[in-house]
C-alpha cells in the first residue's frame, strides 16, 4: 500500500500524512505500525490457510 493509498484509506489528504511524518512523528509512527500490524495479521492468516491445506493433503495421502 502506497502512502497515497494509506491516506485515502484514512480519509486524509496525502499532504496531511506527509505533514504528520514531519511534524508529528509519533502519531505517524503509530499509524504506520497499525498498517504493518494489519498486514502481518493478513499474512499470518494466509500462511495458516496454506498450512491447513497442506496438512489436509498429507492426511488424505495416508488414508
Amino acid at each position: 500500500m502506497t502512502q497515497r493509498d494509506k491516506a485515502i484509506y484514512l480519509d486524509l489528504d496525502p499532504k496531511t500524512l506527509r505533514n504528520w511524518r514531519k511534524h508529528k512523528p509519533n502519531l505517524y509512527k503509530m499509524i504506520m505500525l497499525g498498517f504493518a500490524f494489519e498486514e502481518a495479521v493478513k499474512k499470518s492468516k494466509e500462511n495458516h490457510e496454506q498450512l491447513a491445506a497442506l496438512e489436509k493433503e498429507i492426511l488424505q495421502g495416508k488414508g
